[in-house]
C-alpha cells in the first residue's frame, strides 16, 4: 500500500471497524494524509488521486511548517 498524495510506502493502519474486515483507517508516515478504505477511488488510489493535489518528497522539504498533530483527547 500506498500513499495516495505522496506516494510513500510507510502507510499505517490507525482504526479498524468494529465489524471485522468492513474498513480501515490509514495514514501516511510521512504527509499524515488520513482515509478510510471504503472511500472512492479518488481519496485512495494514487493513480486516481487528483494530480493538483499530489506532493512529493521536494515540496514536503519545502513547506514553511507542517503542523503538529494535537495528542488524543482520552
Amino acid at each position: 500500500m500506498i500513499c495516495p498524495r505522496c506516494a510513500y510506502e510507510g502507510v499505517d493502519t490507525l482504526a479498524r471497524s468494529p465489524v471485522p474486515e468492513v474498513w480501515e483507517v490509514l495514514r501516511c508516515g510521512r504527509c499524515l494524509y488520513a482515509w478510510r478504505t471504503t472511500e472512492p477511488a479518488r481519496r485512495t488510489s494514487r493513480e486516481h488521486y487528483p494530480e493538483e493535489f499530489r506532493l512529493t518528497q521536494d515540496d514536503l522539504d519545502r513547506a514553511p511548517e507542517v503542523p503538529a498533530v494535537p495528542p488524543v483527547r482520552r
